[in-house]
């Protein structure tokens, strides 16, 4: 991966220099913060209305009404604004011309992934890092699960790792970053719904569409549970994506 740092360099200064970054993490965090909004004014309100109820009251808690639904709901949206920062990493390159200089310099192919890929993450955590005051708040207010607060975080950080590299390789095949999100989105958006239809296709193929489906691995985190083939199963989607734009690459090499 030799040259991967300075590409780094140059795609985060980008990333931060221009508008794109901070309008994406505005509107996260704007909307999750409405979603943390909610769910605690929810929370409040079945709590006044179970005061009179001690054994119902006893069944509510924090955990179940707000973290859960709080990461579900964060993930949704990691789904729809991700396409938008991953369209513009190649295309751009590519409608200004300016990749064919980038592949002239002693930077390998796989530097170049390498760079631009940590770059998009970046901001992406920057993103996460902007919810942690709602967990912080929770924990000043009750009594949370820190370990459901840990993995629901660790499978955001993995689902938008992979959508980044799926969103990577798109952009790689097209030079119009619309073309590359929209695609990148609907494609994304299918590995989260296959799922739904996995009772109609049979039980072993309704087997295997399940494990292809992103909300199922991201499902045991949200519930607190760290499992090894829902980790792996994200580590294997982002490193086939980031595969197929190494080899996109390539190919954009050898034709040139």
């Amino acid at each position: 991966m030799k040259g991967w740092y300075p590409v780094f360099c140059k795609e985060t200064a980008n990333f931060f220099v221009s508008p794109i970054a901070y309008a994406v993490i505005a509107v996260f965090l704007l909307i999750s913060g409405f979603f943390f909004w909610a769910n605690m004014s929810w929370l409040s309100l079945v709590s006044l209305q179970a005061a009179s109820n001690p054994a119902f009251a006893g069944r509510i808690n924090i955990t179940d009404f707000v973290v859960r639904p709080l990461i579900q709901n964060m993930s949704i949206i990691l789904l729809f604004v991700i396409p938008l920062l991953s369209m513009r990493l190649f295309s751009e390159e590519k409608r200004s011309g300016s990749i064919e200089l980038l592949l002239t310099y002693p930077i390998t192919d796989s530097g170049v992934l390498a760079g631009k890929f940590l770059a998009a993450m970046v901001v992406v955590v920057v993103m996460l890092a902007g919810t942690l005051s709602y967990p912080i708040l929770m924990f000043a207010l009750s009594d949370p699960d820190p370990g459901q607060i840990l993995t629901g975080y660790l499978g955001m950080l993995l689902m938008g790792m992979s959508f980044m590299a799926l969103g990577m390789f798109i952009s790689s095949l097209t030079e119009n970053q619309i073309v590359a999100a929209a695609v990148s989105f609907a494609i994304a958006l299918l590995f989260w719904v296959m799922s739904w239809t996995s009772t109609l296709a049979g039980d072993t193929l309704g087997s295997v569409i399940r494990q292809l489906t992103v909300l199922e691995h991201l499902d045991s985190f949200n519930k607190g549970v760290l499992s090894l083939s829902d980790i792996s199963f994200f580590v294997l989607f982002t490193a086939f994506c980031l595969f197929l734009t190494l080899r996109t690459l390539e190919t954009y090499r050898w034709r040139g």
